[in-house]
């Protein structure tokens, strides 16, 4: 039986020895994002969970606040489009200004730091995160990413609790991809974030500690380096942000309260 896998295809490889093969790669695709049937976004991702990148990045972008303010997620009548229907009165305004920005390089440092603290306060969460459960982290990631084991090709975001146990975890060609998918899947489900760890597979961006601010994620880390941008966001943002996370060692940027011991 041929079991279908929209995230992966065969391509035929010619290895250094000369001898001919196939080999599992990862799928990337288009998809455009819609609002009521105009479009906003096209993010380059890996097929599958499109209904969660679509809330995520609705989320993290500030059109959407909690499960309340969607009607609908579907599938557009083209291949590769999905469409959001949100409640009367949610402005889809800010989605269009930061993807339009972003693709225009239009960030600009500390006056992007400053417009997202502004719109979101920082983060006030009292939970402590053991150090040897930070430290397991990678492993219990890396355990979960079996696209991954297949093709070697895709980033992860997974969503921990305070004791270490995996909540989500979604594969994905961008970092930034698969964090909407974790938070989408949250905010669709109606859960908090409160109390959470959110782990993403190589360095963390700027983008990346947006994300986890306006979702309200109290602690970010990455297997890589931070940038100077993630970490000022986040120390303004109240998040905990650790890099270079490889057992057994780990540097933690900003507000290391909260991790214990």
């Amino acid at each position: 039986m041929t079991v279908h896998d929209p995230q992966t295809t065969l391509r035929s490889v010619v290895r250094v020895d000369d001898s001919e093969a196939f080999d599992r790669v990862v799928v990337e695709e288009p998809l455009e994002l819609r609002v009521g049937g105009e479009s906003i976004a096209v993010t380059m991702r890996t097929p599958g969970n499109d209904r969660e990148l679509a809330a995520g990045f609705l989320l993290t972008e500030g059109v959407l606040r909690s499960r309340d303010d969607v009607v609908a997620i579907a599938r557009g009548a083209e291949p590769n489009v999905i469409d959001v229907t949100v409640r009367e009165g949610v402005d889809a305004g800010p989605a269009k200004r930061a993807f339009y920005s972003a693709s225009s390089c239009g960030l600009c440092g500390k006056g992007t730091i400053a417009a997202i603290t502004a719109r979101v306060p920082p983060i006030e969460d009292d939970t402590t995160f053991p150090r040897e459960v930070l430290l397991a982290l990678p492993e219990a990631m890396r355990a979960a990413q079996a696209t991954f084991d297949r093709t070697g090709g895709l980033h992860a975001a997974a969503l921990f609790d305070a004791r270490g146990n995996l909540e989500v975890l979604f594969e994905d060609i961008g970092r930034h991809n698969a964090t909407d998918k974790v938070l989408g899947h949250h905010l669709l489900a109606g859960a908090s974030l409160a109390g959470k760890m959110l782990l993403v597979s190589g360095r963390v961006g700027f983008e990346i500690v947006q994300k986890a601010a306006v979702a309200r994620v109290p602690l970010v880390a990455g297997i890589s380096a931070p940038s100077s941008l993630a970490i000022d966001l986040a120390d303004r943002a109240g998040v905990t942000l650790v890099g270079f996370l490889r057992p057994p060692r780990a540097s933690i940027y900003t507000h290391a309260h909260r991790v214990a011991g």
